[in-house]
């Protein structure tokens, strides 16, 4: 009996926080105009808030008046003069964790503060959250008589001149209470560990004998533990291995081309998936109800809102408008200003609202990561629905794929070359790219248009991939594991250029 009981305290006490998320809820402006003063105020004597006069905002618009906005680049100086022993230059407390960026597309790393505060009423409050959420929806969970399987990133931590950096998920990991091994698995031992495929085989040692009840971690790596548990158990699915599996929470990438993989792996009919948006730079949304696509925006994180209108964006050079200002069914570039001291911070993330009361929102993609050679527009969305559309009617499934341009030649027209890696090829590959090609004219107009009579676009061109392609190159990369991903979209052939080489 002891374990519903420590179910019941633990999910009692966690409820206790939907009191609190239903202030945001209720006065979002109010509560988002005095996180910004806040804010401010705190760091208001530090380097940077002295040379944008922190101490004379009185508004928002004294913000926007007085602070550029800021893409790395700009904040680079101050970031590394901090990870050599300078404090005080833009966040007032002490700083010595730096999350490092682990995208595929820049050569050059990102080293991102992490304060203490950023730590406690961000991360870990949101990790948090996301339970009480989901304990909120589902009142007969069972979700701590047994523990959360957690698959984070690469975990090795660096030290320098008494800073420290690496993954996100490392730094969350090495700062958990003590406490934390015993409702979730692996040990912290094992998710420190730095050799990804080494760590995956210890990971199933650790827990296909224990009594997992929720997975959490980015879709495309936990499929690959998923199998390879499988692999190891012989069993048919999961649920056999772990009976009592009752939600996955995932992040990371777009969870629709992995959707009836898991949905395979996992076959129970009331199986729960809820979505988080979390990064480096903080963790902003959670889905607040069962079987939605759309995300509650965390209001009182440490986290200001700005929201660039994506037809009016460019760049450090755009004008933004606050949470009170935006509307449903647009685009916006996201601008955040942090608690660990980022100041009308470019992310490089779109995202549209799909409700004002409260706001709820969807990821849309990238700034960076869309195809527009050839006037196009095409973005992450809407590659997604497309080939979402041409698998449903091929029944062909996806592991992974990117798409880059074919430039104009001569008289020849551009187009789009795609590698696509199947679990399950479609039977008629022609018959694939024409659903896939047609899909993608329904949905954007712009794409319609450079198609018509093959003038600017020709149909796309697409490579079956090998399988295990995009692991090999990940791992070719050193980028296996945790939030590494592979760019969907560019504008270069530079990725499609290295996949066709391997």
């Amino acid at each position: 009996m002891a374990l519903p009981i420590v179910n019941s305290i633990i999910s009692w006490f966690l409820k206790k926080r939907i009191h609190q998320i239903g202030l945001f809820l209720k006065y979002p402006t109010d509560v988002q105009e005095e996180l910004l003063l806040r804010l401010t105020h705190t760091a208001r004597k530090t380097e940077f808030g002295t040379e944008f006069q922190f101490s004379s905002i009185k508004n928002y618009k004294d913000f926007t008046d007085f602070v550029p906005i800021q893409k790395y680049e700009s904040v680079e100086p101050l970031i590394e003069r901090c990870r050599k022993g300078e404090q005080n230059l833009f966040w007032p407390t002490h700083i010595t964790w730096f999350a490092k960026s682990s995208g595929t597309t820049n050569a050059k790393s990102k080293f991102i503060p992490v304060s203490d505060e950023a730590l406690e009423y961000c991360h870990m409050k949101a990790g948090k959250d996301m339970l009480c959420l989901f304990i909120n929806n589902n009142e007969e969970t069972l979700l701590f008589t047994g523990k959360a399987l957690r698959l984070g990133g690469s975990s090795d931590i660096y030290e320098d001149n008494n800073s420290y950096f690496g993954d996100l998920s490392a730094i969350i990991t090495e700062n958990l209470p003590f406490w934390a091994d015993y409702s979730s698995a692996p040990s912290q031992e094992v998710s420190l560990m730095a050799e990804w495929e080494t760590k995956m085989e210890a990971i199933i040692d650790e827990t296909i004998h224990e009594n997992i009840t929720s997975l959490v971690g980015v879709p495309s790596w936990m499929l690959v533990l998923l199998n390879r548990v499988l692999e190891r158990t012989g069993k048919d699915n999961i649920l056999e291995v772990w009976p009592n599996l009752e939600v996955y929470f995932h992040g990371g990438v777009n969870f629709n081309p992995y959707r009836e993989q898991y949905k395979k792996l996992i076959p129970k009919k009331d199986f729960q998936y809820y979505e988080i948006y979390n990064a480096s730079e903080g963790f902003f949304a959670i889905q607040d109800i069962n079987l939605s696509k759309e995300l509650l925006l965390m209001l009182d994180y440490g986290i200001f809102y700005e929201f660039i209108p994506m037809k009016k964006y460019k760049g450090e050079n755009s004008k933004t408008i606050p949470l009170s200002e935006v509307k449903k069914d647009i685009d916006y570039a996201l601008i955040i200003t942090t608690n660990s001291g980022l100041w009308r911070y470019l992310i490089g993330d779109t995202i549209r609202f799909t409700s004002l009361e409260p706001y709820r929102i969807k990821i849309t993609g990238r700034t960076k990561h869309y195809i527009n050679v050839f006037g196009e527009e095409l973005n992450i969305e809407n590659v997604e629905d497309a080939l979402k559309l041409a698998c449903e009617k091929t029944n062909a499934t996806i592991d992974d794929y990117t798409v880059g341009p074919i430039f104009m030649k001569d008289k020849n027209s551009g187009g789009h070359e795609w590698i696509i890696e199947f679990s399950k090829k479609p039977e008629n590959m022609s018959y694939f790219t024409e659903l896939l090609d047609n899909a993608l004219k329904s949905i954007n107009s712009d794409y319609e248009a450079k198609r018509y009579n093959s003038m600017a676009l020709a149909m796309p061109k697409i490579h079956v991939a090998k399988k295990g392609l995009f692991y090999n190159w990940l791992k070719k990369k050193d980028k296996l594991g945790g939030q590494h991903k592979v760019p969907r979209l560019s504008n270069s052939r530079a990725f499609v250029e290295e996949l066709l080489a391997l």
